[in-house]
């Protein structure tokens, strides 16, 4: 048998290869989701489609928000072979109610449920990923599916559009429906449970759920590597939403291009981050994260500085330079949480990591929208700058130089009874009756 490529490699393992093909599918099914999600707010609203849109991506922001932390508890719990292949049956029935729309109102119920499923699905996926994949695996598994994650962002509006043209507004979302089902099959069809091994604790109360909730974050905050990398995803959200908002009126009214030429450079950012995460699976593991990390965040801060001194090629490299960044920021984070975090806690933790990264991009996307219509003529200017105060502050807060020094190991959670007798010291306790649960680091011997 021939030979992988080197960050083709995971896919050697035949569960995490089903596991990433359902994803892909997935991604397919997104893409079609959201095509036909504009096309059908510009048949009910016009002009005003935009609004649509906009609070339809603040409700699917709100709910990752809210909601991501208690899938993330529930992840660490249950079968996640369950967990996924049901929401994705569920959304494969919610799509297929987009037809049957005929007022606005019933889009944003629609919307609502659709990512009550996602903010389920994508924290429980990533933590599956380390669970069903080897040490050696993993980073390249990562990097794997977030470098198709973002070749699909490029590639899969224009597949999306070709199908809409050819079946129709509303018949897209029954393909759409067929992609969930795909995916859910797969998923079930995965051999046994899939599902991390527990102590035999009684069923899990309110009080013990919260408590899971809660260990999710007070670990993200407890690392200092961790903390230091989501810190980082504030500053790449801020370039990354200035990307996402105001490249589209920079190219149609400052540099007076059409359409094309803004699909052209958004496929340059796309592309740069693809390529970024490619590479990243090429990369041998004793390369620390905090390196790739701080590069990133420099990269998609500094890409945004000239933007408007440039003509249409020196914006395709800077956006280009811009997506490695924010690649550059995500894929080693992620790393971080799969080895430094136990497997029985890396549900809720990604669950945390999920809504806390989404929380920054809803303080992006506004900040975005403000600084485009009150600086017109330098907005990417202006972000830069911010982006840049917020690297030094970051710098000189978290002193990343002597971060790659920290020893390894990984945070682990222990259930236990006291008695009055029984004290010590610990990161984080939550208690319940006649048990104590002990979120501590444990040093690699």
């Amino acid at each position: 048998m021939k030979k992988l490529p080197r960050w083709l490699e995971g896919l050697n393992n035949p569960i995490f290869a089903r596991l990433y093909t359902a994803q892909t599918i997935n991604l397919i099914g997104d893409s079609l989701t959201w095509l036909g999600l504009a096309l059908l707010a510009f048949q009910l609203a016009g002009d005003q489609s935009s609004v649509v849109l906009a609070t339809a991506l603040t409700i699917r922001v709100a709910t990752f928000v809210i909601l991501s932390p208690i899938a993330g508890a529930l992840a660490d719990r249950i079968d996640r072979k369950k967990l996924m292949a049901t929401c994705h049956l569920i959304r494969m029935g919610i799509v297929c109610l987009y037809p049957l729309v005929t007022q606005v109102w019933q889009i944003y119920g629609i919307v609502l449920a659709l990512n009550i499923c996602y903010a389920c699905f994508t924290p429980t996926f990533k933590a599956t990923v380390s669970l069903v994949t080897t040490v050696a695996e993993r980073p390249r598994a990562i990097a794997l599916t977030s470098a198709t994650s973002q070749l699909l962002g490029v590639l899969g509006p224009g597949l999306a559009g070709s199908i809409a043209a050819l079946v129709g507004t509303r018949q897209i979302f029954f393909l759409d429906s067929i992609t969930f089902l795909i995916a859910a099959i797969l998923i079930m069809t995965l051999p046994g449970r899939v599902m991390v091994n527990q102590s035999e604790t009684a069923t899990r109360s309110l009080r013990q759920t919260w408590s899971d909730m809660r260990s999710g974050s007070v670990c993200l905050c407890l690392d200092p590597l961790i903390r230091y990398a989501l810190a980082l995803q504030l500053v790449a959200a801020i370039a990354g939403a200035q990307v996402l908002v105001n490249t589209v009126s920079h190219v149609q009214s400052s540099l007076q291009l059409g359409k094309v030429e803004y699909g052209w450079v958004m496929a340059a950012f796309g592309i740069g981050a693809t390529i970024a995460a490619v590479g990243l699976g090429n990369v041998h593991r004793k390369v620390s994260p905090i390196l790739f990390t701080s590069i990133g965040a420099i990269l998609i801060t500094l890409a945004l500085l000239p933007a408007h001194l440039v003509d249409m090629p020196g914006l395709l490299l800077l956006w280009a330079i811009g997506g490695t960044g924010q690649t550059l920021v995500n894929v080693p984070t992620q790393n971080l949480i799969a080895e430094r975090v136990a497997i029985e806690l890396q549900g809720r933790v990604y669950g945390a990591h999920f809504a806390w990264s989404h929380l920054w991009w809803a303080i992006a996307y506004p900040l975005a929208g403000w600084l485009g219509s009150n600086f017109p003529a330098n907005y990417f200017f202006y972000s830069s700058i911010l982006g840049i105060a917020l690297l030094l502050s970051i710098y000189l807060a978290f002193r990343p130089q002597q971060l790659t020094n920290i020893e390894n190991g990984q945070w682990h959670e222990h259930e236990h009874s006291h008695d009055a007798h029984h004290q010590h010291e610990q990161a984080f306790s939550t208690t319940a009756p006649n048990i104590h649960s002990h979120l501590h680091f444990h040093y690699a011997q």
